[in-house]
């Protein structure tokens, strides 16, 4: 049974959320990566009892309407870190962690060579599913982990941002800020999950006609703590505990930002957070965390005028 609790909640555009330590890029990639398991179901919550049970899947993401866009084309690396991105957890060289991405979905990780990471197949999409493992505990009380992906000539700038020429030979090319192990922050998609018994903490976005009905198929980007981005939609799937909503899930303490835009169908009306309003139009809504003690949703409502 989900609960949703008064942890404070605050609205900032995406500019103050990053306070300039990070820029927009044109080279952020478009669609959407999640978490899996190998055969690309999906998991409740993100939550998985084993660290060597999580794959990483990419594409439009779940209940994306069909004319929704997959990742780029291109050549990706990924890492896995704690929640803030400072540790970095992913244990091999960053080469080893290669995936190609074709058609908007990733299709094999032969760029990795002989290290590449084990593989699965989705059920659905016949898309290639990747194990993140090998990757270290996270430091986080929460049990949370963040998942990165960004093409590979974006982490090469990064690393070599970092005095590092070729980041793909090594395990990690530094930080610096907006710039989290040669993974710059606003070139790149992120996910979260959690592994073991701990609470969950979501924000599930629901957009409603002017009738009351809740509409499936629409997006939001969410910017996490750090800067990444990833696009979310509402859709249903009650065995998921997904209720018409666009859901971000295992989220970490610290600001998160969940951005609406007008879309075919649904020019926004209001905006709600928590059943306080917050505003007119397409917006961005700030949700503060400051808490991982125990499970909450927040719920920001969105009317739309057709």
């Amino acid at each position: 049974m989900r609960t949703f609790g008064s942890l404070l909640a605050v609205v900032f555009t995406i500019g103050a959320m990053l306070g300039g330590s990070v820029s927009a890029s044109a080279h952020a990639p478009s669609g959407a990566i999640f978490t899996t398991v190998a055969d690309g179901s999906e998991v409740n919550f993100n939550h998985y009892d084993a660290k060597e049970d999580v794959y990483l899947d990419g594409g439009p993401g779940p209940g994306a309407p069909q004319e929704a866009a997959g990742l780029d084309d291109g050549i990706y690396v990924f890492q896995v870190t704690d929640p803030s991105g400072k540790t970095l957890l992913s244990q091999d060289a960053a080469g080893c962690r290669q995936f190609t991405v074709s058609g908007g979905i990733i299709t094999d990780v032969a760029p990795s060579g002989a290290c590449g990471h084990v593989t699965g197949l989705d059920v659905d999409h016949s898309a290639t599913t990747v194990q993140l493992f090998p990757y270290l505990d996270t430091p986080n009380n929460g049990g949370v982990y963040k998942v990165w992906a960004t093409r590979v000539e974006d982490f090469q700038l990064g690393c070599a941002a970092l005095g590092v020429a070729n980041g793909l030979a090594v395990v990690d090319c530094g930080s610096a800020p907006g710039n989290r192990h040669g993974f710059i922050c606003a070139n790149s998609k992120t996910d979260n999950f959690k592994v073991g018994d701990e609470p969950i903490i979501e924000i599930d976005t629901r957009f409603r006609s002017a009738a009351g009905d809740l509409l499936d198929g629409y997006g939001i980007t969410w910017t996490d703590t750090q800067g990444g981005q990833n696009r979310k939609w509402s859709y249903w799937s009650p065995y998921l505990s997904v209720f018409h909503e666009a859901h971000v899930e295992a989220v970490e303490v610290g600001l998160h930002l969940i951005s609406i835009t007008d879309q075919p169908g649904c020019t926004i009306h209001e905006v709600w957070l928590d059943g306080v309003y917050v505003g007119h139009g397409a917006q961005s809504v700030g949700v503060k965390v400051r808490s991982l003690g125990k499970s909450r949703t927040f719920f920001v409502d969105v009317t739309c005028d057709e």
